[in-house]
């Protein structure tokens, strides 16, 4: 049929098996949940199918407004918003409850977009980096003030799809030493990770000294940066004791272990994995699942869904689920480098590199190797509003990538 001519056939399949077997996995956890969950997927795959047919140029055309109305309901959720564990994060509507930072990632992927595809843009150029920046930081800001650390980290995302574009490497450099030396420090004296800082500095300096450029904005950058570090380096067991009870102990489980808080923040990650590890090779079998079944793991629907596979499904199961999420990111990062349009392209890096944040930090965070921060598995965790955006972000991509196969340009 020529109409399908065009359609990504392997990406829309995982993204339907994806899908159904997350309502199968729901519907075991909670048989009400699991009938909730098929209703949203048919709401989803409703507002696809009128993305499928609409013209592709609308999402071009309306970013702007998208990504306005995106921070205006972000920015509603202080006066308005409803608060839930701790987190002021939602807008209820009756029995209904909607989380708009869900669809303030799609603003923010189609804004980012249409402003590095535009003729204007150079990276190379002071004016187009910061506002590249300030597109994405104007949300995050936001998300970080509600306070969700989780979704504000998923933010990062947008950076991979500007590091396509041009953004140096470099940055990403800066953002994992600084975050190696605060998480470091919590654990090691923050004198010895100082002292560490300045020693490394020191042997790069006498490495790179004949190659160096020993001006005053030089030096400047150079002691500015080692002298910001140590004092991250000393700040950092300060901040971690002015975060609130629940965040602070969610960031000492990585240190102390679950069972040193197994009746507060590490209680989750204590039958996650309980869960998981009882799973064996094959796993219980569908439904059969004690530590599912016997409802140990709170939110075990939502944010900790994989200990039901894990459980259920068994090791077997759990590296299938895992290697089908690898080739659907894979295959969408494929798809956006084959694209003929910059937009197209930029929002299909922007789409691929949600995923894989989300995807990295759920998994993580279940297995004991990501403080609890709040984050679900893209398709698979219970919601409306996290499976609506996950299959807005797709159709409207494949819908991108549809008109640009059938395109003569």
């Amino acid at each position: 049929m020529k109409w399908a001519e065009g359609i990504d056939k392997l990406g829309l399949g995982l993204y339907f098996m994806l899908c159904i077997f997350a309502i199968a996995n729901i519907y075991s956890v909670d048989q009400k949940l699991g009938e909730k969950q098929l209703i949203f997927f048919c709401i989803s795959l409703f507002v696809g199918l009128v993305i499928f047919v609409g013209r592709s140029k609308f999402f071009e055309n309306m970013s702007g407004i998208i990504y306005i109305g995106g921070v205006l309901l972000l920015v509603g959720l202080f006066p308005f918003g409803k608060e839930i564990l701790g987190q002021k994060n939602w807008y209820k509507f009756g029995s209904f409850t909607m989380q708009p930072v869900e669809f303030a990632k799609i603003g923010t992927a189609l804004m980012l977009a249409n402003y590095v595809s535009g003729p204007d843009f150079n990276l190379k150029v002071r004016k187009s980096l910061w506002t590249a920046l300030a597109i994405i930081g104007i949300p995050a800001v936001v998300v970080l003030a509600i306070p969700d650390v989780g979704s504000m980290l998923v933010f990062i995302a947008f950076f991979i799809a500007l590091y396509r574009e041009g953004l140096s490497g470099l940055l990403f450099g800066v953002g994992f030493v600084f975050a190696a030396v605060f998480l470091v420090s919590l654990a090691v004296p923050p004198l010895y990770v100082a002292l560490t800082v300045v020693v490394i500095a020191g042997v790069l300096i006498a490495l790179n000294y004949h190659r160096m450029s020993w001006d005053v904005i030089s030096i400047s950058g150079i002691a500015g940066s080692v002298l910001l570090l140590c004092g991250l380096a000393f700040g950092s067991p300060y901040v971690l004791e002015k975060l609130p009870k629940h965040q602070r102990e969610r960031i000492e489980v990585l240190y102390k272990g679950e069972k040193a808080f197994r009746d507060t923040s590490g209680y989750n990650l204590l039958y996650s994995k309980t869960a998981i590890g009882s799973g064996g090779l094959l796993g219980k079998g569908y439904r059969e699942g004690s530590v599912t079944q016997g409802k140990f793991v709170p939110e075990q629907e939502t944010d900790y869904i994989f200990c039901t596979v894990g459980e259920e499904w068994g090791f077997l199961g759990s590296a299938i689920l895992v290697l089908c999420y690898m080739v659907y990111i894979g295959r969408i990062y494929y798809l956006a480098e084959q694209q003929k349009s910059t937009f197209n392209r930029v929002f299909g890096y922007c789409f691929a590199s949600i995923l894989m944040m989300h995807f990295t930090i759920n998994l993580g965070m279940v297995m004991g190797l990501f403080p609890t921060v709040g984050i679900p598995l893209p398709y698979f965790s219970y919601g409306g509003s996290s499976l609506l955006a996950f299959s807005m972000m797709t159709f409207i991509f494949f819908k991108l990538n549809y008109s640009d196969k059938n395109s003569l340009v």
